[in-house]
């Protein structure tokens, strides 16, 4: 008898529908990951049991760890499908979308409030283009080397998923976003919009909403600093109230 691999699925037509489970006897492919097992239900959308059933929904891109699109619950754990082996998984295989975003369909989320947090900071260098920019000044090998590593985030959401304090009751915006705050406040251009970044996350949502649980930092799927990345804003917001208080 062939090997096969049982997949239990959470689906949800759309947002105001109620979910249900829908399991599947899939063959077994050598090397394979979720996205093959999602792309063989999408090849032949029947369930274990022989009933045809609809397409599985869900995102991905890059296929390689790198754009953030195929995030969903494996297993219980938030991370990226594409990078989610089936060898190293436990079976059965268990697949929901992630519970801190609005559910499109099926596996597929909407992601949208926390690029709207993004925007709130200001996590992006602005500059007009009306004059040639060239190379730019150069960063500090001490900088860069961190920097580096924040500016690998993919805005996948895991860290929002594991975060005991981004819910639908919380403004808090998520250690994603305060990281970012870093990357572009350390930025030697970048560092000209550090004030209004700082006062973003001095209000609602900002770095007050943190309860230090850390779970950001272990689910992350490129391994970002974001604990420390959350303290040092944290300090640096401190001293930016504090040169407030004195000199304003």
């Amino acid at each position: 008898m062939a090997k096969t691999v049982e997949v239990k699925i959470k689906r949800q037509a759309s947002t105001k529908d109620s979910p249900r489970w829908e399991t599947f006897q899939l063959p077994y492919k050598d090397g394979g990951n979720v996205i093959a097992l999602l792309m063989e239900i999408r090849r032949n959308p029947v369930t274990s049991d022989g009933k045809p059933t609809t397409t599985v929904v869900w995102d991905c891109s890059c296929l390689e760890e790198v754009c953030g699109a195929c995030s969903m619950i494996i297993n219980g754990d938030a991370r990226q499908a594409c990078s989610a082996l089936v060898d190293a998984l436990k079976h059965p295989i268990t697949l929901e979308p992630l519970s801190k975003f609005p559910v499109i369909k099926d596996l597929m989320v909407d992601r949208i409030a926390l690029f709207e947090n993004l925007k709130k900071v200001k996590a992006w260098i602005p500059i007009d283009g009306t004059y040639p920019a060239g190379p730019g000044p150069r960063m500090a090998e001490r900088d860069r080397s961190w920097a580096y590593d924040i500016s690998r985030c993919m805005s996948c959401g895991c860290c929002m998923e594991a975060c005991p304090k981004y819910n639908e009751c919380s403004s808090f915006m998520g250690a994603a976003i305060i990281a970012q705050v870093r990357l572009f406040n350390t930025h030697p251009t970048g560092e000209m919009n550090k004030e209004e970044r700082l006062d973003a996350l001095m209000g609602p949502g900002g770095v007050a909403g943190c309860s230090n649980a850390q779970n950001c930092e272990k689910v992350c799927p490129k391994k970002l600093p974001l604990v420390k990345s959350i303290a040092e804003i944290n300090r640096a917001i401190n001293i930016h109230a504090l040169k407030r208080l004195l000199f304003n």
